[in-house]
């Protein structure tokens, strides 16, 4: 992995993704799907003022909308602040295709930032389970949990008691990376929504986690999925 983040090459990551379609929804153009915008309505400025747009009417005002972001992007000055240009359902492609560039600092800031903000993270269509592990392995602990879930992580005992909350819709996806240390919580994902769902029970070593993610009030445990011990239904 890089020493140093290679920041041009991130960028032209970036901009390839910006100059993806514009994905339509049943509810666009208020609601679309995009690496940089999750509204087709938006605010340009031509001509020295600011005019509200659809983006998908007008070739001439969406190179503009184009334009002004490759400018944000090009005057970005880490990995992290393009990231933050982005939709969150996004991250994890941006993840994937600038990985390569990334440094070991800069992946780890990034991967953390982005499991704890996106939605259905254990099951992204950009990176398998294998991958994401992968991905973990690879980062700091240091970058990748804030101060406080580090020092929580290193607390950790040698054999530690994970617990998991999955609705009936979400069966198959019960040997997952992400756990939690509370069975009350497990209990909530299991029947939000007011979904009806179970909670499992599993035990694994200190060694075959990954990361601890205190944050949302989730007690969050990654772990390596193939390690899990004893898994059983409560």
């Amino acid at each position: 992995m890089l020493k140093e983040t290679n920041l041009d090459e991130v960028k032209k990551i970036a901009v390839s993704m910006l100059y993806l379609d514009i994905g339509l929804t049943d509810f666009s153009p208020m609601i679309v799907s995009h690496p940089f915008t999750s509204s087709g309505i938006t605010m340009i400025k031509s001509d020295g003022d600011f005019k509200m747009v659809n983006l998908l009417e007008n070739a001439a005002d969406l190179q503009l909308w184009r334009d002004a972001m490759k400018q944000q992007i090009s005057k970005a000055e880490s990995a992290f602040s393009i990231l933050l240009l982005m939709n969150k359902p996004y991250y994890f492609a941006f993840i994937k295709f600038s990985k390569p560039f990334l440094s070991k600092k800069d992946l780890s800031k990034i991967l953390g930032v982005s499991w704890t903000q996106v939605e259905f993270s254990n099951h992204d269509a950009n990176l398998s389970k294998s991958e994401l592990v992968a991905l973990f392995k690879q980062c700091d602990p240091q970058y990748l949990m804030d101060k406080e879930d580090y020092a929580a992580y290193k607390k950790l005992g040698s054999e530690i008691v994970v617990y998991r909350g999955v609705t009936q819709a979400d069966m198959e996806h019960v040997r997952a990376l992400s756990w939690t240390l509370s069975y009350e919580k497990a209990e909530w994902f299991a029947h939000r929504w007011s979904a009806d769902g179970f909670v499992y029970k599993a035990k694994i070593e200190k060694k075959h986690t990954l990361a601890c993610f205190l944050g949302r009030n989730e007690k969050e445990i990654i772990v390596d999925p193939k390690y899990l011990q004893d898994i059983e239904q409560m």
